[in-house]
């Protein structure tokens, strides 16, 4: 009986034998894939910076992403990847203006890699188009950080002036004070210099004894 089985199962039909293995290895690997990400899109886009945003199929066992990101026509590329997430955004930064750039994004499991999304061309504005495009209420934290410093520096400096006139103020009436006891100090060195002098003796003749 085993003889006939082996000899059986040697003998499969070469179509039958690889419909078999592809039944046998092609469900895990369906269980463990991934999609590429989907509604890849670009936001908040500034002269130097911007924001990619994605979303992924519900059911994914997704922990992490990866990012390329080139610029038009250039081979070199930026990799970005970042695991044990479940962000669905990203920040590029050091953009140059003016600049086309495209961008592919990929989900990660503990199996791997998705494939990655269809690529997300833009343009950076310009430096005039980014100076035009800025309203005068939208204050960055940059310039909030710089108007707080001069303020503060302002505050120091008036704190500091504040207490050199008041050391002044002082210096001047304590100097008041020591020129109008000055005369009364100069009267009381006089007095007392006449009453601690020698009072003078009248001159007169010479005693003569008599003989």
């Amino acid at each position: 009986m085993g003889g006939k089985s082996s000899s059986a199962a040697a003998f499969l039909p070469p179509p039958l034998l690889l419909l078999l293995l592809a039944c046998m290895f092609a469900s895990p690997v369906r269980a463990d894939s991934l999609s590429a990400p989907l509604n890849v899109t670009i936001k908040t886009l500034e002269g130097n910076a911007a924001v990619v945003t994605w979303d992924i199929l519900e059911g994914d066992p997704v922990i992490g992403f990866a990012i390329t990101q080139q610029k038009k026509d250039v081979r070199m590329m930026r990799f970005i990847q970042e695991v044990n997430t479940t962000t669905r955004s990203c920040a590029l930064w050091d953009l140059e203006a003016d600049t086309e750039y495209i961008v592919h994004v990929q989900s990660i499991s503990m199996s791997g890699t998705s494939p990655p999304s269809d690529p997300v061309l833009f343009r950076t504005p310009k430096e005039s188009e980014k100076m035009a495009s800025k309203s005068p209420d939208d204050v960055t934290m940059k310039e909030v950080g710089q108007a707080q410093l001069r303020a503060g520096e302002l505050i120091i400096i008036v704190v500091v002036l504040i207490m050199w006139a008041g050391v002044i103020a002082l210096f001047c009436r304590q100097y008041d004070i020591i020129k109008d006891n000055e005369p009364n100090n100069n009267k009381d060195k006089a007095k007392n210099s006449s009453e601690c002098s020698t009072p003078e003796h009248p001159t007169g003749g010479l005693l003569r004894s008599k003989v």
